[in-house]
């Protein structure tokens, strides 16, 4: 695939990610890998500054699952908003989490609880490596409360079309070229707080 434009080809490949849509816990193309265009399909959800006039201190992530939009809080009343894919009813993390690790095309591994409830995950049981194919996307902020990861994550994602839409196994999806964004803003550490 050309890195400045995605071809018939990427776009058909980049289609069996949906077929391993998930989330849990790599090897890949760098976190610099280029994306053609930010590829937000509804242009309400698409990453742009605005005003905050939330309570939380810059730095701070917040999601708000109902109105499918990730706030990365930052100086002066604004923030930088991106629009999600959340949790299928049922299975969306709430509450306050912090950034425990990162990582970059990250590998993904469906949880017995996954398996269960979508059977034909087994075949995946093993992990998938992490790459352009991969339903975690090219970089993962991984929720940890307590010091123990929640097995929740913010993700990128390679079905564009679900954000905006509650379809996750219970993480927040964001673009490819957006959780890039939020990658190079968030360290670990960052407070994240999910409503």
């Amino acid at each position: 695939m050309d890195k400045q434009h995605i071809t018939r080809r990427g776009l058909m490949l980049g289609s069996l990610a949906l077929v391993l849509s998930g989330c849990t816990s790599g090897d890949g193309p760098p976190l610099g890998y280029r994306f053609a265009r930010d590829p937000d399909a509804d242009p309400r959800y698409r990453r742009q500054e605005v005003e905050y006039t939330g309570s939380e201190p810059p730095g701070t992530i917040v999601v708000d699952t109902a109105s499918r939009y990730l706030y990365f809080v930052e100086a002066d009343g604004l923030a930088t908003r991106y629009g999600v894919a959340v949790g299928e009813e049922g299975l969306s993390f709430k509450g306050e989490a912090t950034i425990g690790y990162k990582a970059e095309w990250p590998s993904w591994k469906p949880t017995n609880d996954m398996i269960q409830r979508k059977p034909g995950l087994a075949k995946y049981a093993d992990g998938v490596p992490g790459g352009p194919l991969n339903p975690l996307g090219a970089a993962a902020l991984y929720l940890y409360q307590g010091g123990q990861d929640t097995l929740f994550r913010l993700h990128g994602t390679n079905a564009p079309w679900s954000i905006g839409r509650a379809v996750s196994n219970g993480c927040i999806r964001l673009t490819n070229a957006n959780i890039v964004d939020l990658y190079s803003r968030a360290r670990v550490g960052t407070r994240v707080v999910v409503i």
